[in-house]
């Protein structure tokens, strides 16, 4: 089923939604690891799951593998993510007919970060020059089979920020209607980048609407749940961080207990914020850890941790009944 549909429904019938993504780990341990601790999460109920394609794409194919799992094993509507870089149109095509045969209907369409040691992003001969490219690709070749994600920067790319405030106005109007363009080329929902300035986020999705963007937009959370992770993924970024945040972790940076449980209590503050604000759901970045996102979804009292839902994708669950009879 097309995400961006069930996501429309649950805002329809005023259910607050939730979403994990993971990322593919660098050891089998990790990847044998990540299953029993995925399958937990989704005992709470996530309307979807995302998997990430790896700088590069140097994952490509463990990517593909565990989305493959996510889908039919786990029982969760998967949405792996695709991007432009290394990446030829042939490539491209294999992988979305992989993600036919396992029944993976939802891509998120990225242009993704620099190969490792590559500082400047650039398209290979005769590959994708951006996402626009990938979405169009992809109606081209699969019309309406899959449902399209992309993705939003509420600060503006990183590569569009810099310190002259006039030519950032430009810059972040600039990617507004670049963002226009890939929705309008055929994607259906925008998952956005971190970030930890509530306010930023909602006047993005007020500026959105204005140019005529209508369809869900997912706040991407991340939880602080280490001091350095938190700092080195906030500088490669570029995201605001406001001062209050910089002036509670300072004192505390060296104990990782009080800072997990910092970044449990804000990221719960946060979204209650975007709730009590309309946000329809919200998109965590789990870092392959439990502990913050489902502490936050509780806290919100969106999930209760003693009591997770049995069978949260009936649909699923019961598609997989029917094809042991068939078989």
């Amino acid at each position: 089923m097309k995400i961006a549909q069930k996501l429309e429904e649950c805002t329809k019938n005023g259910q607050v939604y939730f979403s994990f993504e993971y990322f593919p780990p660098k050891t089998e341990e990790g990847v044998n690891n990540l299953f029993p601790r995925m399958k937990k999460m989704v005992s709470y109920g996530p309307q979807f799951c995302d998997i990430t394609w790896g700088a590069g794409g140097s994952t490509a194919d463990l990517t593909q593998d565990i989305a493959n799992r996510m889908q039919k094993e786990v029982g969760i509507e998967t949405m792996m993510h695709l991007t432009c870089t290394n990446m030829m149109p042939e490539k491209v095509t294999v992988a979305l007919e992989k993600c036919k045969e396992a029944g993976i209907e939802n891509i998120l369409a990225l242009r993704g970060d620099p190969p490792k040691g590559q500082e400047k992003w650039e398209a290979v001969e005769g590959g994708f020059e951006c996402a626009l490219d990938l979405v169009k690709f992809i109606r081209e070749k699969h019309g309406d089979f899959f449902g399209i994600g992309v993705a939003g920067y509420p600060e503006a790319h990183p590569d569009a920020i810099c310190d002259d405030p006039e030519q950032f106005k430009k810059n972040y109007a600039g990617e507004l209607e670049y963002l226009k363009k890939k929705i309008d080329a055929g994607g259906q929902m925008i998952i956005t980048q971190l970030f930890y300035d509530v306010g930023n986020f909602l006047q993005f999705v007020k500026d959105c609407r204005n140019i005529g963007i209508n369809c869900p937009i997912l706040p991407g959370i991340m939880p602080i749940q280490s001091y350095g992770g938190f700092m080195r993924m906030t500088g490669f970024c570029k995201t605001k961080v406001p001062q209050e945040i910089l002036d509670t972790l300072e004192p505390i940076k060296d104990n990782a207990e009080a800072v997990k449980a910092y970044g449990i209590h804000l990221g719960t503050q946060m979204c209650k914020t975007l709730i009590e604000a309309g946000t329809p759901g919200l998109h965590m970045y789990s870092l392959n850890q439990d502990k913050a996102v489902l502490g936050i979804l509780n806290g919100l009292g969106l999930i209760s941790i003693e009591e997770p839902t049995k069978n949260p994708t009936p649909a699923i669950e019961d598609k997989k009944e029917e094809e042991k009879a068939t078989a």
